[in-house]
C-alpha cells in the first residue's frame, strides 16, 4: 500500500519555499522565474543506465510492458543520440545537458551545473524538494551537484543510496533497538543515527534535522517495514533505488527526483542476465509509475522521463554478452520516453534528438533555465 501523504500545512512549513532557505540554513534566496502555464509541477527523471539497447526495450515490447504503457500515454523518441561511451560521463550528461567526456573509473565532480542546481537556484527551493536515488557506487553521488562557483553544494540534491542505506547491516542496527513501530528507551539515540544516515552521499547538503526529522523517521520506518532491505536478485540495487524513489514521491512529493540505475551492465558477461535486469527494472519502474498515476494529485502534476545513458554493441562478444564500444547505431542511439500532463499522447518521434536535450527540457518545464547546457528543448513534446 502506498503511504498516505503528509498533512500539507506541515509539509509546506518544513519545505520553507517562501523563505527560499537552502538546506544549509544559509540566507541564500532567489527570485523565482515566471514559469509557463503548465500543469507539471514535479518531474521524475530515470537514467535507465548500465547500457541498454533499444532492441531489448521498445524493440521487444514484452520485456518492458510498463515502459511501453508510458509511451502509449506519452511521447517516445526512437533516436536519441548519446554523448559519451563511458557510463559515468554519459549518465552525467543527462543531468548537465553537456557531453561529458569522462573515464569509466573517474570519480570526481564536474564543473558543469546539474539540473538539480538549476532548478533549486531559479525556483528558490530547499533541498528537501530535490532528491536523487541511486543504485550504489561512489561515482553516482557526483550527479547531485557540480563544482561551479555560482552553483555547487549549496544547491545540490539530497542523495539516497538505496543499496547502501537499506541493507541488512542497517536493518540489524534497527533490530538491536526493537521493532521499528515500538521504539522505546533508546529511541532518541537511534533516530539521531537514522537522521545522519540520510544524505550522507551529499554531506554538504542534507536536510536540517530540526526541519524534517519527523518525515525522515516516518520514511525510514516505512522502508524497513516494506522490506526494501530484503530485496535480492541481479537487479537488487536498481530495485531498491526505484523503491526508494516511489516512496519519496508518495511521501515527500518532491519538485525534482532523479533515479540512476546501473545493473544492466551485467551484459558484459551475460546477455540473458542483462535481459533479466531489464525486465525486473521495468516491473519496478511500473510500481513507481502506478504510484504516480494512482494518486490524483501526482497524476495531474508529475512528468516522468526515462532513458538509458547509451546502448550496447550490435553483436555478442566471445562470452555471449554485450560490450559497448563498436560505434554502431545500437550503441549510439537509445529511446527516450516522456510522460506527463502537458505532453502529447501516443506520439512517436523518429527525428534525431539527443540525450543532452533532457536537462534543458526539464528545466524549461519547471520554469528554470539550463544556462550552460548545450542541449535544447525536445521537439514535438507538448500537446
Amino acid at each position: 500500500m502506498i503511504p498516505s501523504p503528509l498533512d500539507r500545512r506541515k509539509f509546506l512549513k518544513g519545505v520553507g519555499v517562501a523563505a527560499g532557505a537552502s538546506v544549509l540554513g544559509s540566507a541564500y534566496s532567489a527570485a523565482p522565474l515566471l514559469a509557463p502555464a503548465r500543469k507539471a509541477k514535479r518531474v521524475i527523471v530515470v537514467a535507465f543506465a548500465g547500457g541498454v539497447r533499444s532492441r531489448e526495450t521498445i524493440g521487444t515490447p514484452d520485456n518492458v510492458p510498463n515502459l511501453m504503457g508510458m509511451a502509449a500515454e506519452g511521447v517516445m523518441y526512437t533516436r536519441s543520440r548519446t554523448s559519451n561511451l563511458g557510463h559515468f560521463g554519459a549518465s552525467l550528461s543527462i543531468f548537465t545537458g553537456i557531453s561529458e567526456a569522462r573515464g569509466i573509473r573517474e570519480n570526481s565532480r564536474g564543473p558543469d551545473p546539474t539540473l538539480f542546481e538549476y532548478v533549486r537556484k531559479d525556483l528558490g527551493i530547499s533541498a528537501d524538494r530535490v532528491w536523487i536515488s541511486t543504485s550504489g557506487g561512489a561515482q553516482q553521488t557526483n550527479y547531485s551537484h557540480s563544482t561551479h562557483p555560482d552553483y555547487g553544494a549549496k544547491l545540490g540534491a539530497n542523495t539516497l543510496d538505496g543499496d547502501g542505506l537499506f541493507n541488512q547491516e542497517f536493518r540489524d542496527l534497527i533490530a538491536g533497538f526493537g521493532k521499528p513501530a515500538e521504539l522505546e528507551g533508546n529511541e532518541s539515540r537511534l533516530l539521531e543515527r537514522l537522521r545522519r544516515s540520510v544524505g550522507t552521499g551529499l554531506g554538504e547538503a542534507r536536510i536540517p534535522v530540526e526541519e524534517s526529522s519527523g518525515r525522515i523517521e516516518e520514511y525510514i520506518m516505512q522502508e524497513l517495514s516494506r522490506g526494501t532491505a530484503d530485496i535480492r536478485g541481479v537487479n537488487a540495487g536498481d530495485a531498491k533505488a526505484l523503491r526508494v524513489a516511489r516512496n519519496l514521491t508518495s511521501l515527500f512529493r518532491p519538485t525534482l527526483l532523479g533515479v540512476v540505475l546501473t545493473r544492466a551492465d551485467v551484459a558484459h558477461g551475460s546477455y540473458n542476465g542483462y535481459v533479466d535486469v531489464i525486465r525486473r527494472n521495468d516491473a519496478a519502474l511500473g510500481e513507481l509509475f502506478n504510484a504516480v498515476r494512482g494518486d490524483p494529485e501526482l497524476r495531474d502534476s508529475t512528468a516522468i522521463f526515462v532513458l538509458p545513458e547509451f546502448g550496447r554493441d550490435a553483436d555478442l562478444n566471445e562470452r555471449r554478452g554485450l560490450d559497448h564500444g563498436d560505434g554502431s547505431d545500437d550503441l549510439r542511439y537509445v529511446s527516450t520516453i516522456c510522460w506527463g500532463p502537458d505532453f502529447r499522447r501516443g506520439q512517436v518521434v523518429r527525428e534525431e534528438v539527443r540525450t543532452i536535450d533532457v536537462c534543458p527540457t526539464i528545466c524549461d518545464l519547471l520554469g528554470s533555465k539550463a544556462r550552460f547546457a548545450k542541449g535544447k528543448r525536445l521537439l514535438r513534446l507538448y500537446a
